[in-house]
């Protein structure tokens, strides 16, 4: 396991900044709002020849009775438990507070060693004079960082490091499958993350918009080892008027981007609505391996024939995703959740297939026999041959003596050959025409 460092602090102290300054690239949203934050970001790190993960953690406010700072002070608790060092950030320009003295007695608590940062020394070459009241926290000395330019995050992460244990095993594991569960607002993404992982590890609740940044959750399996990536709720674009949420759209297209395997979430009281049908749509354009889940199967009145009747309504709403396997369950019982595993080996090893061009050829050479290429105004579409130019997903070229002539509806035929001979169930295949000139005599 690679070490962590946690960053805590209460509110608008500069966390997320700070996350991301020492990640180098903007993957926590940034906003002056407290709050924005919530659940615990991870991403992975590097200095002085050392890898180490890092995890951004939602302002802790003690003594809150708002359900959803309630819910920021768990998931900040539960970094905190499971850090290697902890980074407590206070801010220089509102100075020491009772908020700061409460979470450092929180912190001496935990027994974890503790690195105190002062953020927002943004000059250079004068040391603020206010530093030093930070010294009454009792947490040594305080070290003044700038998470707009930068400065001392250096030292920083050589304080941190001195609390690290040796070096070892700290390879990241290229076998990680990542998963990205994509949606509307409500229909239990957060949910299921929390049901496969066993624990509350994003922030449930029935008020929409809850979740806001691409959250990771790693995740050991007899299957293999995964990466679940929890997103935020994808709304239609003329109900978005937060500049909070734009973010984190964009967080759940990156998600989208970055994963291998997605999960398309439906709330099956509800069916495919045409939010779901445009969700879908950017997995299914990114040339993702999609998994189509039916959520909250158990609040559906049901009988022998609701299962059926519901799916035929998927495949026909989703009309372009026939490939995608659908699995109804419910995160909140649990029901049917641990066949997602199995599927999600599945999908993914179809999405990686790599065939050979003599098979692709041989496939090609019987499609033709049994249906003649298309001819226009007595010239006909002549196909020299098909390769496979890439995976995930799996991408075909074919070279043809006329792109003209290669009617759409013959190479969705092609397309069915290839899928009925070689399966490639859960991922969107891509093909390529391409024109191959004659030679002349």
């Amino acid at each position: 396991m690679r070490p962590l460092i946690a960053i805590v602090g209460r509110p608008n102290v500069g966390k997320s900044m700070l996350f991301n300054k020492l990640v180098g690239q903007r993957l926590s949203i940034v906003e002056d709002t407290p709050g924005v934050t919530r659940d615990r970001i991870y991403a992975q790190c590097e200095w002085n020849g050392r890898t180490f993960d890092i995890v951004d953690t939602g302002g802790i406010e003690p003594g809150t009775d708002d359900e959803i700072l309630s819910f920021m002070r768990q998931q900040a608790e539960i970094a905190i438990q499971n850090a290697t060092v902890i980074v407590f950030l206070c801010d220089i320009k509102t100075g020491l507070t009772a908020s700061d003295q409460e979470v450092a007695s929180m912190l001496l608590r935990a027994r974890k060693p503790v690195v105190l940062a002062v953020n927002k020394m943004d000059q250079v070459g004068m040391t603020n004079p206010d530093i030093y009241e930070f010294y009454n926290l009792g947490l040594g000395d305080p070290i003044a960082v700038s998470a707009v330019h930068g400065h001392g995050t250096g030292d920083l992460l050589d304080a941190c490091l001195e609390h690290f244990p040796p070096e070892g095993g700290e390879e990241i594991d290229d076998s990680i499958i990542k998963v990205a569960v994509i949606g509307k607002p409500n229909v239990g993404k957060s949910s299921l993350v929390n049901r496969i992982l066993g624990e509350e590890r994003v922030i449930v609740s029935n008020m929409a918009g809850t979740t806001r940044d691409a959250v990771d959750s790693y995740f050991e399996h007899s299957t293999g080892t995964y990466c679940f990536i929890d997103t935020a709720g994808m709304r239609k674009k003329s109900k978005i008027d937060d500049r909070i949420e734009k973010f984190s759209v964009l967080r759940a297209t990156m998600a989208i981007e970055r994963s291998d395997v997605c999960f398309i979430l439906i709330d099956a009281n509800e069916g495919v609505t045409e939010q779901d049908t445009k969700v879908a749509g950017l997995a299914h354009e990114s040339g993702k391996a999609c998994i189509i889940v039916a959520n909250k199967w158990d609040a559906v009145e049901k009988d022998d024939k609701t299962m059926d009747r519901m799916r035929q309504e998927i495949r026909r709403d989703l009309s372009y995703m026939t490939y995608a396997p659908i699995l109804f369950l419910s995160a909140l019982t649990g029901q049917r959740v641990d066949r997602l595993f199995a599927l999600i080996q599945s999908v993914h090893q179809q999405a990686s297939l790599r065939i050979t061009t003599g098979m692709l050829n041989t496939v090609l050479a019987d499609a033709t026999v049994r249906v003649q290429p298309p001819t226009d105004k007595g010239r006909r579409l002549k196909i020299y041959y098909m390769t496979q130019v890439g995976i995930k997903p799996p991408h075909f070229v074919i070279f043809c003596n006329d792109t003209q002539l290669f009617h759409f509806s013959y190479q969705r035929y092609l397309e069915n050959q290839i899928r009925n001979t070689f399966g490639l169930e859960g991922t969107p295949v891509r093909i390529t025409i391409r024109q191959k000139e004659e030679r002349t005599k």
